[in-house]
């Protein structure tokens, strides 16, 4: 758990470098609540703090719900997102190891629906394109609602989002002149996706996960891509998936999830396919522009279905026909 908040250090300061404050300060506020929700909890189920905090999966959750949050979503959005992440999702089951769905999505997926307003107009422009981008303070100020100027001249609609609407009636050409697709694939997204990327690759070089459930969601959603989006005056290009949004985080911190995932690795294999694939269609044809907290919480619905159907042969018997099983 330590290695894997190390490991989305590089992820966070490219969002901080491209974005400002708002994730770094989202990423503090939400671990501080996650560890005090997880005391609180821990008291009530007289537990010991030392040893249940000492596993990091709480702070691992409310790190994961820092990156993921708009960086100017107002304090409380942050606040209700964690709280029910911990007490919720992961505690009311029984703590950790017995929860079937990943807290952090379903924490995500909880403001998203219930506060959409929220939720869609607080994405961070790009300070390379303000003339004045906030600082600091009042990025703060911002966050926990004493700013004294409004932030719409500071939030901008995410790439993904962007094209999606607008490619309904242009063409790609004249979508990609709009700024927020910079001068490469999606102004600063591209670089906080590729430093997901190292983080996620450090992670599985330590051993921490394997590589089938990040590699296959991304060669689904690649192949998805590549299939029905081949057409980019009529879908979102492929280059667009693998590197706008949450794609790399949700497939080496989100997708990887030791609970809530399938277990054996062409079970892993299926659970990551299923990922993308259904990333590509929530993308396509829903409401929502980016679709990882979703697809990943139906495959964790679908993970024990998942793991029946691809038990690994037991070890001294041969394959399974129709009259049972023969020792060799």
């Amino acid at each position: 758990m330590r290695a894997v908040v190390i490991a989305t250090l590089p992820g966070l300061f490219a969002l901080t470098w491209f974005f400002g404050w708002g994730n770094l300060i989202n990423v503090i506020w939400c671990s501080l609540i996650a560890l005090l929700s997880e005391s609180v909890v821990l008291l009530i189920r007289k537990r010991p703090l030392a040893f249940y905090l000492g596993d990091y999966s709480a702070l691992v959750t409310g790190v994961l719900l820092g990156l993921t949050l708009p960086p100017l979503a107002p304090w409380w959005v942050s606040f209700v997102a964690v709280t029910f992440a911990i007490i919720v999702a992961k505690h009311l089951y029984g703590g950790m190891g017995y929860n079937p769905f990943n807290p952090a999505m379903v924490g995500f997926a909880l403001v998203l629906i219930s506060f959409p307003v929220a939720m869609t107009t607080s994405w961070a422009a790009p300070v390379s394109l303000l003339d004045n981008p906030l600082g600091f303070l009042d990025t703060l100020a911002t966050i926990f609602g004493f700013a004294t100027q409004s932030v719409d001249a500071f939030t901008m609609a995410t790439p993904l989002d962007v094209y999606k609407h607008e490619i309904g009636h242009s063409i790609a050409e004249d979508v990609v002149k709009n700024p927020v697709f910079g001068n490469f694939i999606a102004h600063g997204w591209e670089w906080a996706n590729i430093a997901f990327l190292a983080g996620g690759l450090f992670l599985m070089k330590k051993g921490v996960f394997t590589w089938h459930a990040p590699i296959s969601m991304l060669a689904a959603l690649t192949a998805m891509s590549l299939i029905f989006g081949w057409d980019a005056d009529q879908t979102t290009p492929p280059l667009l998936h693998i590197f706008a949004g949450a794609t790399m985080l949700g497939a080496f911190f989100i997708a990887t999830d030791p609970v809530t995932s399938a277990v054996s690795p062409q079970g892993k294999l299926v659970y990551g396919a299923g990922i993308g694939i259904l990333t590509y269609v929530i993308r396509t044809y829903g409401s929502y522009p980016d679709a990882i907290a979703f697809s990943v919480l139906l495959m964790n619905f679908a993970a024990p279905f998942i793991d029946l159907y691809t038990q690994p042969r037991t070890y001294g018997y041969a394959k399974a026909k129709r009259g049972g099983k023969e020792p060799q």
